[in-house]
């Protein structure tokens, strides 16, 4: 893991939207995660933009992001719908 990204916080996350810390493989966890992941590699890529791999990374996770939300929408809109309003992902 990242030096940004401490077990503590991670299991913050992961009970704040997973429901436990401990189920680290729940969709709604898992987006909230990555979400952080993103907003942290924004900041880092204000002050360094001409860091190639952060961008490529960073493209990666919101492909990955994008994926694990399409699976969700298709299984249950009504979690869908309160992540991204929870998140503040889309408009």
């Amino acid at each position: 893991m990242s030096n940004y990204l401490s077990k503590e916080k991670v299991s913050e996350i992961f009970t704040q939207y997973g429901g436990e810390s401990k189920n680290t493989g729940s969709i709604e966890g898992q987006v909230a995660l990555f979400t952080y992941r993103i907003e942290q590699m924004s900041q880092h890529l204000k002050s360094n933009r001409k860091d190639h791999s952060c961008t490529r990374s960073l493209l990666a996770l919101v492909g990955k992001r994008k994926r694990l939300l399409t699976y969700l929408m298709k299984k249950d809109i009504v979690k869908y719908r309160e992540l991204i309003e929870k998140l503040g992902i889309r408009k």
